[in-house]
């Protein structure tokens, strides 16, 4: 039987395609990586570098066995805005919030360090697993689709562009031969951004701006934290600051959740090897460094699993390359202007794929395991699971944050997994 991946974690590509591969990787994460400091107000140039220096940070401690690219993590924009506002725009309760995130990774870590991991496969078992990724990767459907212009009252002109963007990545992943084999994702951008030229929707003044301004520029570093409103160096610790520590469990769920999507398309177990311990940490470490330079949480990403399982190159020298291409592009202004001028159609157009692949492997899970849908057991595990993860189900745990979307699905698939009574069948 045929290998699935093409470049499976410890191969590396030959280095010219391995630098297309790297440029592939960024470019499918960039999205998202900017859009939380855009939102929450931080620098965009910071937050690239800091989800460069936090990937390698992360393969550093999980010693290049796991192919995984960290990013700005959703989660906290809601938790980052409340202790901002509250501060009246001072940053130094929300980036000590994510330091402290960071050593609440650690301290779980050293904790599962000792108790080991035995308990993973009684608590996560397929018909577990399956809906959990199901629901990773239709939980960011809407995201593409609303990118793309798929909504009503869209624009035809998104809608093309979406349109072509998605028909070319998905040509060259199906039908194209050699190293466009391997780089569907960046194809499918040139080719949308291309006609978006043609179209006159790219927008071209930050470009010229940026390249005013010098090609060269430092990130605006908070080194802990200087901002406008206050010219001091300080940490701050207080409601605002402890108000933000609840979301990192639903952050662990999800990257148990993304590790174990990752594992389902690699062939491997990443939660044994190199284990949750590891991961966590390398999780962890990476998001505090990110909050001491001034960057946001950083997280494993639905769209790394995507481009994997797409792409099938699992090579961490590839994650590694585009990690060093990050922090490159994070002091070229001109780069990062005409990145961030790629048309939102473009991205969504790539993303209707790149999302869909990412559930179609949760069903590639219980279709592998032989899960049995006539037993009223796993029937009602999934079907709680997809509704409330899906559904837009929202359980408080704080006053800023919830349980929603892949981590109450997770959570709610685990309670029943253990609560409902197994057939003897199943036993």
């Amino acid at each position: 039987m045929e290998k699935y991946l093409l470049y499976d974690v410890h191969e590396r590509p030959a280095f010219i395609k391995s630098m297309f591969l790297s440029f592939q990787h960024v470019f499918a994460m960039f999205g998202a990586t900017i859009l939380v400091p855009l939102v929450v107000g931080l620098p965009v140039s910071v937050a690239l570098f800091c989800s460069g220096i936090g990937t390698i940070i992360y393969l550093l401690i999980t010693g290049f066995n796991v192919p995984v690219y960290l990013g700005s993590s959703f989660a906290y924009i809601a938790a980052m805005q409340y202790a901002i506002k509250a501060m009246d725009g001072d940053v130094s309760a929300s980036q000590t919030g994510l330091i402290l995130i960071g050593l609440v990774y650690v301290t779980v870590a050293i904790i599962l360090k000792f108790t080991g991991t035995w308990w993973l496969d009684k608590i996560l078992p397929p018909i577990v697993i399956g809906p959990m990724i199901i629901v990773i990767g239709l939980g960011l459907s809407s995201t593409a689709v609303s990118q793309a212009g798929f909504v009503e009252g869209g624009d035809m002109v998104n809608m093309l562009v979406a349109t072509v963007t998605f028909l070319i990545t998905s040509f060259i992943s199906a039908r194209a031969k050699g190293v466009f084999k391997i780089i569907p994702f960046l194809v499918g951008i040139a080719g949308g951004y291309i006609l978006s030229m043609a179209l006159g929707i790219v927008e071209y003044s930050g470009i010229i701006e940026s390249v005013k301004g010098g090609i060269f520029h430092v990130p605006e570093f908070y080194l802990p934290f200087k901002t406008e409103h206050f010219n001091s160096y300080r940490f701050y610790f207080g409601p605002e600051t402890l108000a933000i520590l609840p979301v990192a469990f639903v952050t662990l769920s999800e990257h148990i959740g993304d590790h174990t999507a990752l594992s389902k398309i690699c062939g491997r177990n990443f939660l044994k090897d190199p284990g949750l311990p590891r991961t966590i940490t390398g999780d962890g470490v990476a998001t505090l460094v990110s909050a001491l330079l001034g960057g946001p949480a950083n997280t494993t990403y639905g769209e790394n699993t995507g481009v994997v399982a797409l792409t099938r190159i699992a090579s961490t020298s590839v994650i590694f390359g585009a990690a060093v291409i990050a922090i490159i592009l994070s002091f070229l202004a001109p780069v990062q202007a005409v990145i961030m001028s790629i048309p939102a159609p473009v991205l969504g157009g790539m993303s209707l794929l790149l999302y869909g692949v990412i559930a179609s492997n949760g069903l590639s899970v219980l279709v592998d395991n032989k899960v049995n849908f006539r037993e009223q057991r796993n029937l009602i595990i999934a079907s709680a699971m997809m509704v409330l993860g899906l559904g837009g189900a929202v359980f408080p745990i704080s006053q800023i944050a919830n349980l929603s979307g892949t981590a109450l699905s997770a959570v709610v698939g685990i309670a029943l997994n253990l609560i409902l009574p197994k057939s003897q069948t199943e036993k």
